[in-house]
């Protein structure tokens, strides 16, 4: 069912390749990029947040790269395709015009050539392509469905007349997944089972059957009556795995809710069988299902595939049945074992995993218990997605996480001011200040009352006040609670605790914007020392206290020190960070003020370009910072 994302063309030039793209949703889509990266070797895949999709865009642009054909799958979705993507997240309609869609991210080159597969007219009238280029794949004939299914069948199908085999395609409408699963079917159960005989199965008057056709389990962008014909065929199919192995049914049930592309092996093994069935084989397990063409092999052998209609009808069929809840609270148990905080020391599994946090979302549950673990599942999910800088898709986890929590916990336990604190961070950080500053004053005011004045999370809720207090220009409040939260921390964490040095930081920055440049000049390099220490060179926070260095240092007309910090600062931020993070851009905006200082008009003005173009896309183009970047940008236009 599954196919490599990116191979070589067998005899053939050796420059040749063969992409393969998965389009079905904006997370799959960078996913196809990166391992398209990893076939071609590129250089700085491997680190947090690269721009993977403006990378693969730019090599295979490159008319030297050789011969190359890409197929883009399941291109269905307009949201998909032509919605402004973020990283991670589809904005509104509001800063679209300013956003890079994903179709803009297809290269273009004489020697590359893009096969896109959409079963969505709109789609295709929105890519640009000639007329004469669009292939419409109509239904099957019947011919050609016997063949199919013959050629499917190896061991019941000799044996069948012809007016069975006729029967059957037509019964399912010639759809070759559905004449697939039932060959498959047929040739599992050989010799017992036979083209007549399966016919005779279809037949029956199933009432489980019918009321799964009665439920909603259509695909929009599929056939009616095609969908139909998948759900039978898998209803047979199920239901005789069931009786005959019914581990593999089970894993199937597990499986089918992940997100339906690249579901890791760890995360199934074990996970599937009650205590009695320690013994149960899962290479035999998979093998089955593998068999009745119920999933494929992803893009590695532990990677694991299932198509939508599948996954959909095991759903509807476990629901229908009263067994889907039982098996969310499994799967949300399985997501909270392997799932970690957002750390930057967990970017890389986070990355992994994050697709399946996505689909966790639609999975609701009634148990307090599993509700609370929910919660704590995409609370984590929102912190990744907050520090990999996909602010709405955060906003969106966390908000779901502090509903929970505040129902069941209350609005003054940790967990739940744990959350209403990220609401905070993350509606800081899209330049949403006064709401931000509300959330952050009810988790300060929530943390003193439950933990006292010097817990480190009391402590760190007065720094994320200061924090947004700066932002608006309430610089002696914001000084103030600096100060205070630096000497407690100091107090209770020591001067070298990574939260300390925040403090550090923090305080140095307010200072600056107070026109206390040497004060602040010696928080910085207290700030930057202990990061390089305890941090290492190229963690974020280490290269915040670099940017941070030279803005001060260019405010006392060290412009050499300045400039040198500020490449210092955009290269580690580009390395680690990827090129479109706002740390990243905010860099690329400093390096463009201090140049402009210098009078190196036209470089500053090439950078403001490109900050600007960067923040209209990540932040849109109302943020503060957008507009005061477009500011600086509009006035050195106008100076040269």
């Amino acid at each position: 069912m599954a196919i490599e994302y990116a191979y070589r063309v067998r005899d053939a030039d050796p420059q040749t390749w063969v992409f393969w793209v998965h389009a079905s949703t904006a997370t799959r889509f960078e996913e196809s990029y990166r391992t398209i990266a990893t076939s071609l070797r590129l250089p700085g895949l491997n680190e947090p947040n690269v721009d993977v999709l403006g990378m693969v865009y730019g090599w295979l642009s490159d008319e030297n790269r050789g011969r190359w054909t890409m197929i883009v799958d399941n291109a269905d979705d307009c949201d998909v395709m032509f919605e402004p993507w973020d990283g991670g997240t589809h904005r509104g309609t509001a800063v679209a015009s300013a956003d890079r869609s994903l179709s803009e991210f297809l290269p273009v080159s004489l020697n590359g050539s893009i096969v896109v597969t959409s079963r969505n007219q709109e789609v295709v009238s929105r890519i640009q392509v000639h007329k004469e280029d669009i292939l419409e794949v109509r239904p099957m004939e019947v011919d050609v469905a016997k063949e199919l299914l013959l050629k499917k069948v190896k061991k019941g199908g000799g044996k069948s007349g012809a007016d069975d085999i006729v029967h059957l395609v037509t019964q399912l409408d010639c759809m070759p997944l559905a004449i697939s699963q039932a060959a498959a079917y047929i040739d599992q159960c050989a010799p017992r089972m036979t083209v007549s005989r399966y016919i005779e199965i279809l037949k029956k008057n199933d009432n489980e059957r019918d009321r799964l056709l009665q439920k909603d389990i259509r695909d929009s962008r599929r056939d009616r009556q095609a969908s139909n014909s998948i759900i039978i065929t898998w209803h047979v199919t199920f239901t005789h795995l069931r009786q005959i192995r019914d581990s593999a049914a089970r894993l199937l049930a597990l499986m089918c809710l992940f997100d339906r592309e690249a579901i890791p092996e760890y995360l199934l093994r074990g996970r599937y069988m009650e205590a009695q069935d320690s013994a149960t084989d899962f290479e035999d397990d998979i093998a089955a299902l593998r068999g009745y063409d119920l999933i494929g092999i992803g893009v590695s052998g532990d990677l694991f595939d299932m198509h939508r209609l599948v996954q959909l009808s095991t759903q509807k069929w476990l629901e229908m049945r009263e067994e889907l809840v039982g098996w969310q609270e499994r799967y949300i148990d399985t997501m909270d074992a392997v799932f970690p905080t957002g750390d930057y020391a967990n970017w890389v599994t986070c990355q992994a995993l994050f697709p399946h946090i996505v689909v966790l979302q639609l999975h609701g549950v009634s148990s307090v218990q599993h509700r609370q673990v929910w919660a704590k599942v995409l609370y984590n999910g929102s912190w990744y997605a907050w520090q990999r800088g996909q602010y709405i898709q955060a906003e969106n986890m966390v908000r779901s996480s502090l509903a929970v929590r505040q129902e069941i916990l209350g609005h003054e336990d940790a967990e739940t001011l744990g959350s209403t604190e990220m609401v905070g961070l993350v509606l800081q950080d899209q330049g949403r200040y006064a709401e931000a500053e509300e959330m952050h004053r009810r988790a300060l005011a929530g943390r003193v009352k439950v933990l006292g004045p010097d817990h480190p999370h009391t402590l760190t809720s007065v720094s994320n006040l200061a924090l947004v207090l700066r932002y608006q220009g309430k610089y002696s409040e914001a000084e103030e609670l600096n100060r205070r939260a630096l000497a407690g921390r100091v107090k209770v964490l020591g001067p070298d605790h990574p939260d300390t040095l925040t403090s550090v930081s923090n305080l140095a920055l307010v200072l600056r914007y107070q026109g206390k440049y040497a004060e602040a000049e010696e928080m910085n390099w207290r700030a930057l020392a202990g990061r390089v220490k305890v941090l290492g060179p190229d963690h974020p926070h280490t290269l915040t206290s670099v940017s941070n260095m030279a803005l001060v240092l260019g405010d006392q007309g060290k412009y050499a020190e300045a400039e040198e910090m500020n490449w210092r600062a955009l290269a580690g931020s580009e390395k680690v960070l990827g090129p479109d993070h706002p740390d990243t851009l905010t860099s690329v905006y400093c390096l463009a003020d201090l140049l402009s200082a210098t009078q190196h008009f036209h470089e500053a003005l090439s950078l403001y370009e490109r900050a600007v173009e960067g923040y209209r896309r990540v932040l849109g183009p109302e943020h503060p910072t957008t507009v005061a970047c477009q500011t600086h940008q509009a006035a050195l236009k106008e100076r040269i």
